[in-house]
């Protein structure tokens, strides 16, 4: 697990698009990545719905947003249409930056435990390092505290 001060994993994943995104790309600005089980699930598309809610006020600031999941890219660019999402989506399908950063492990789910995806959400600074971190993240309220964290990082 990656905690405030660890530097995030560079990484190399497909977009929607089937396009290689390398994370080179953010160097030297503030982003957010968060870790989500699934496309077109109850619970990661209203994570979804939250987070695309503040993209303009994060955009405003600079701050991108990436959701990852294991999904395909195929399925990322149906996700998006559907919704209507202003961020991309990375496909980590053999889950390797999800296990790099903690975001894949053992849960419960339905009373059984499983291993997926645990959701999880980073924000990264301008160094690449981590400036604040969520594990086992609850949907409600999520995004918006995630952004509360954003403003007060910048002041």
């Amino acid at each position: 697990m990656l905690d405030v001060g660890d530097s995030f994993p560079h990484f190399i994943l497909p977009d929607e698009n089937g396009e290689i995104f390398d994370s080179k790309y953010l160097e030297g600005i503030r982003y957010i990545v968060y870790f989500y089980p699934k496309d077109n699930t109850s619970g990661c598309t209203k994570e979804a719905q939250t987070f695309n809610e503040v993209y303009t006020k994060l955009m405003i600031r600079n701050v991108p947003v990436i959701g990852i999941s294991k999904d395909s890219p195929e399925s990322h660019r149906k996700f998006i249409a559907k919704n209507d999402l202003k961020f991309k989506l990375l496909s980590d399908s053999d889950h390797t930056l999800m296990e790099q950063v903690g975001a894949w492990g053992k849960k419960m789910m339905y009373g059984k435990e499983v291993e997926g995806t645990i959701r999880s959400t980073f924000i990264i600074g301008k160094d690449g390092k981590v400036e604040a971190c969520w594990y086992k993240v609850k949907v409600d309220g999520h995004a918006d505290m995630v952004y509360s964290t954003v403003k007060s990082l910048m002041q």
